[in-house]
Formats: structure tokens, sequence, C-alpha cells
């Protein structure tokens, strides 16, 4: 597994840290095409600072900001229990821990 997710599907791990998964209500269609246009938009940001220019790379940035709130990955939590938001804590800082701590566990060995 190279990526392990959480219990209730709401984050990612990664080096230990907790990243937010995209919005798993949202259709197949439109997330893929949400996907391709935030590549888009990130090839827009690495352009317009390979040319300099600070007013289209403001503007790749928060069209990039933009896209990563519809996919659910930034701004308001897509899920409604009331949870925290947990994105880029650290797993075994976080209510995940004992679930980590197993993970890590398994994937040594048992070390």
């Amino acid at each position: 597994m190279k990526h392990p997710v959480t219990p209730d599907g709401r984050y990612f791990v990664v080096r230990g840290r907790l990243w937010r998964m995209a919005n798993p209500v949202s259709t197949r269609l439109s997330e893929a095409d949400l996907v391709g246009r935030l590549m888009g938009a990130r090839r827009a940001v690495r352009d317009a600072k390979k040319a300099a220019d600070l007013e289209a790379e403001a503007t790749a940035h928060r069209t990039v900001d933009e896209l990563k709130q519809a996919l659910g990955d930034r701004g308001a939590v897509w899920w409604g229990d009331g949870s925290p938001d947990l994105n880029r804590h650290m797993a075994k800082n976080t209510l995940y821990a004992d679930w980590y701590a197993k993970l890590a566990r398994s994937d040594h060995g048992g070390l």
C-alpha cells in the first residue's frame, strides 16, 4: 500500500502526515475534469514562475486553490459529523494515533 488511507476514508498518510482525501461524493467524471483542470493550473503556475510573470502566477495560484476547494482537498471539510479537520497534522498526534501505530508496526514486520 503506497499511501495508507484512514479507516473512515477522510485522509491518506504520507511520511506520517495526514492529507485530506477528495470528496468521495463527487462524480468520477466531474472529479476527472477538476483534476485535469488542476494539473493545467499547476502548469500555469510553473510557466508563470519561469516567465517571472507575477500577475499570471498569482492568478494561477488562485485557480489552483479554487480547484483544490472544489475537489474537497481544501476549504470546508466534506463530512458533516462535526469532526475536526486534521489535514496536515501528524497522524501520531491525532485520533488516528492507535490506527497509525498498528499500521506502522505491521509495515515494519511488527517492530
